[in-house]
């Protein structure tokens, strides 16, 4: 059963996203059709807001420009599992890192813990870099994030 946590990232959350961890981006296009991502890199922006870095063509990005009210999932170790309800803004296009990727700052609405009486989050989702490349590049957009949490 969900419950409603509040505005403010818990600390559990707010350290899971601190180490790096997959979130699941959920927005809905103009016609009204259901998208989601994963978006791993992701960091947070103090306790209130949460910066992303996304494809500059990325139908999720295009949907969140156009929507502004994006939801985001996060399960983790720790029986992390959290539900954000947030809005959208951009805030670096493009990337000082990469010319086709974007930032973007989620505020936060709502959140909500996900946590089953039933079962309990063991471990989050499990993924590698496919390339020595893709790791520089995830590593300096994630220190591209942590840099713009400080100064935003």
């Amino acid at each position: 059963m969900a419950k409603h946590v509040g505005v403010k990232l818990p600390d559990d959350l707010a350290a899971v996203l601190k180490k790096g961890t997959v979130g699941v981006l959920s927005t809905f296009s103009e016609k009204g059709l259901p998208h989601t991502t994963p978006i791993q890199c992701v960091y947070p922006k103090g306790l209130e807001s949460i910066l992303i870095s996304i494809h500059k063509d990325h139908t999720g990005y295009h949907n969140m420009v156009w929507q502004k009210k994006v939801m985001m999932c996060f399960m983790d170790e720790g029986n992390v599992a959290y539900s954000i309800l947030g809005r959208a803004g951009v805030v670096r296009a493009p990337s000082l890192v990469h010319p086709l990727m974007n930032v973007v700052r989620i505020d936060i609405i709502d959140i909500k813990s996900d946590r089953s009486v039933l079962t309990r989050v063991d471990a989050g989702i499990k993924w590698s870099y496919t390339s020595l490349e893709a790791e520089e590049l995830s590593k300096g957009l994630i220190g591209e994030l942590q840099e713009l949490a400080k100064i935003l």
